[in-house]
């Protein structure tokens, strides 16, 4: 048993490391061609059908770049396609909700006190999601509301508002968050393998065989890599989210899943403005800034938090507390099963992070973790397995606050 979840413990960091390898690649072609794109320029004596271009500079070696709408009067011999860099982050990112999610549905997925399904219902919930959210998006592109970018955006934003308020309601915040993540996730990669590929390879074939190709091809592949432009940087967010409590596992987790979307348009804004040679909109940075301390604002409500005094008085004060006692009794009964030198949650080999909480020192230590994952936050229990109540958490807080 302790070799087999060594072994899973491994897959599950190499999927991740390969998830991130494969999506910093797609991220960063994909930023790189929208820079490149926004910074084409016209000038006379361009050859035929080329629409603008770009010189660059990298490394000690200048670049001439130049881009066709459609594609060249002759097809070159050797074409790199940009495509399995989307494929590898959506197989690896799946990958990643199967061994984490998935086999692990009854600490990270499910939350009886949200929705009680068994693991099979939840896993049938999340997949038919993901499935939900390409049709529905791809149904909306398709519709007459495609032919209009900005209103075609507003609502996919309030499908968008919808799912985060929605998953909510379905699964743990740490899932429901990385469910959003995946949901966009989805759609980006989708489109790049239902619409943008499959549209330039129409465009090639008919090159190929002496047909005009018609440009309503690359205007529909151009407006859904606007999209997967504005939406790359909320994914990013939502997929590290988990290591965050005060972002997935507070009240209002949604809205500052739906907040961060917002953060991603008002920042990408700056950047294709501005490889657009259109001017300099600082005032995108000033909007993030107070949409991020909105989002602080409400993973703390009411008050923010603080610092903890880490020194053997700061451990002292907690010791001391009139609220210590019945704290450690809720840590020892809620949380040491996993938290502990020996574990004897099963499935559980080694204490989380190497947090131990089976002593009162280490339970004063650790009081500041305790206070954001049990306390302001949801995010521990897993799923409340233990059944931590309302008012062992609002005690655990008193105690915190009290003694900080």
């Amino acid at each position: 048993m302790n070799d087999f979840a060594l072994w899973w413990e491994w897959l599950s960091f190499g999927v991740r490391w390969l998830h991130v390898v494969t999506a910093i690649a797609w991220i960063g072609s994909s930023f790189y061609f929208i820079a490149l794109d926004l910074g084409l320029h016209r000038r006379p004596g361009l050859p035929e059908g080329a629409y603008g271009e770009e010189w660059q500079v990298h490394g000690g070696g200048f670049y001439h770049v130049q881009k066709y709408l459609v594609a060249p009067a002759q097809m070159p011999e050797h074409l790199t396609w940009f495509k399995w860099e989307a494929y590898s982050t959506w197989l690896t990112g799946f990958a990643l909700l199967a061994v984490v999610y998935y086999a692990g549905a009854e600490l990270y997925l499910i939350d009886p006190n949200v929705l009680d399904v068994s693991a099979p219902v939840a896993i049938g919930i999340s997949l038919a999601s993901l499935a939900f959210g390409w049709i529905v998006y791809d149904l909306l592109c398709r519709s007459p509301l495609g032919m209009n970018d900005t209103r075609l955006m507003l609502v996919l934003f309030v499908v968008l508002v919808f799912m985060a308020w929605g998953y909510t309601q379905l699964f743990t915040g740490r899932a429901a968050l990385l469910h959003l993540g995946a949901f966009t996730a989805t759609i980006m990669s989708a489109n790049v393998f239902m619409v943008i590929i499959p549209n330039q390879k129409i465009v090639v074939a008919d090159l190929i065989a002496g047909r005009k190709p018609d440009p309503k091809y690359g205007r529909i592949a151009k407006t859904r890599s606007l999209h997967n432009n504005y939406l790359t940087l909320p994914v990013v967010f939502l997929m590290l989210s988990n290591h965050y409590p005060l972002a997935f596992a507070t009240e209002f987790n949604w809205v500052i899943a739906i907040l961060v979307f917002l953060m991603g348009v008002s920042i990408r804004h700056y950047f294709n403005t501005v490889h657009a040679r259109k001017g300099n909109p600082t005032w995108t940075w000033l909007v993030t800034a107070i949409l991020f301390v909105i989002i602080m604002w409400l993973s703390t409500v009411p008050k923010v938090l603080t610092g903890e005094d880490r020194t053997a008085a700061g451990a002292e004060r907690f010791l001391a507390s009139v609220h210590f006692e019945p704290v450690r009794d809720t840590v020892l009964g809620r949380c040491s099963m996993c938290h502990a030198a020996e574990p004897f949650w099963e499935g559980v080999h080694q204490a989380p992070k190497n947090v131990r909480l089976d002593t009162d020192a280490a339970i004063a230590n650790h009081a500041r973790e305790i206070y954001l994952q049990a306390g302001r936050s949801h995010a521990m229990p897993p799923g409340n397995l233990t059944d931590i109540t309302p008012q062992e958490r609002a005690l655990i807080v008193a105690w915190f606050e009290e003694a900080r």
